[in-house]
């Protein structure tokens, strides 16, 4: 008895590892994380926030092959963060047992994820914590899991994708390039094509194709010398964090190329159809080459559709 006295007010990381079935899992958790909202039954709490302390642990399914210390092979601890972000901003709820279960249903649409703890607790509400905790698996949720997927994949923020010639990377209007994009409140990812520089010549496919890209990654570089708010990025993890808080990237290639299941069967020194492979991959809401395109782009039609306006603007006309 002592012992379930103790579980019951011990940290879900706790309680998850005494309620472990037989089956190997991994363990992710959010330890102590405040937000301030407006949540309540009672008239006393509206109007006003309060603040509350989240604590969850998501047990995952091991990963079946090496993680090469790649973000993209996890489950991100953004996920959880984010789910508690989006239910406390979605509408006004009464009950912490809503949230709570609103929270955990969406972690356990992530496909690694199999049984969440979730608790959530008032600190404002008297001299100590008022809470609830939750234990969800998968199961729980099986006959809308699916429904609610296809809500979230229409949630994902369509960015406008910029392509910007060499020219428009040594402009001295960059900076303004930049401001006008930011002001726009849309998420943006610029893209580069080759540098002006020589690279070894291979004269086979494959290792050109990874000369190129890493090129094409050290011009992006380059550009983010030019304005520190442009941030390089390989990740689709790490691009759809930053197309959520505002961040502007910069398209570093060679991973999301280089992994993609259907790769883009167009040569690495097109960065028109390069990066319209993107677009259509990410679900740009719009692609912009500007400036015109380098000698090392051919510029052609691109291979693939990428699925969204698509247009050119010179130098001197206005971006947006």
């Amino acid at each position: 008895m002592a012992d379930d006295i103790r579980l019951a007010f011990a940290h879900p990381a706790e309680r998850a590892i005494a309620t472990a079935s037989d089956a190997p899992r991994d363990r992710i958790s959010l330890r102590d994380h405040i937000v301030e909202a407006e949540i309540g039954a009672f008239q006393a709490e509206r109007g006003k926030t309060q603040r509350l302390r989240f604590n969850v642990v998501v047990e995952v399914r091991p990963a079946s092959n090496a993680l090469d210390d790649d973000v993209d092979r996890i489950l991100s601890y953004d996920r959880v963060t984010e789910a508690i972000a989006h239910e406390l901003s979605a509408e006004r709820l009464n009950l912490l047992e809503t949230l709570s279960e609103r929270i955990a249903e969406r972690i356990l649409l992530e496909p690694m994820a199999m049984r969440a703890f979730v608790r959530v607790e008032k600190l404002d509400r008297g001299p100590g914590a008022l809470g609830v905790e939750i234990v969800r698996t998968r199961r729980d949720f099986a006959d809308h899991l699916n429904t609610l997927a296809s809500e979230v994949a229409v949630e994902r923020p369509a960015p406008r994708l910029v392509l910007l010639s060499n020219a428009a990377i040594a402009d001295p209007r960059l900076g303004d390039w930049i401001d006008a994009l930011a002001a726009a409140e849309m998420p943006v990812i610029l893209c580069v094509g080759l540098p002006d520089i020589a690279r070894p010549r291979t004269g086979h496919r494959m290792t050109q194709r990874r000369i190129d890209l890493l090129a094409m990654e050290q011009n992006g570089w380059s550009l983010a010398a030019r304005d520190a708010r442009c941030k390089v990025v390989g990740s689709r993890t790490e691009l759809d964090w930053a197309m959520k808080n505002g961040q502007i990237s910069v398209w570093a290639p060679s991973k999301i190329v280089l992994d993609a299941v259907d790769p883009p069967a167009v040569a690495t020194d097109d960065a028109v159809s390069l990066t319209a492979w993107f677009a259509a991959e990410i679900e740009a809401r719009e692609m912009i080459v500007l400036g015109d395109p380098d000698p090392a782009s051919p510029g052609a039609a691109p291979a693939r559709d990428p699925g969204c306006p698509m247009r050119h603007v010179p130098l001197g006309a206005p971006l947006v």
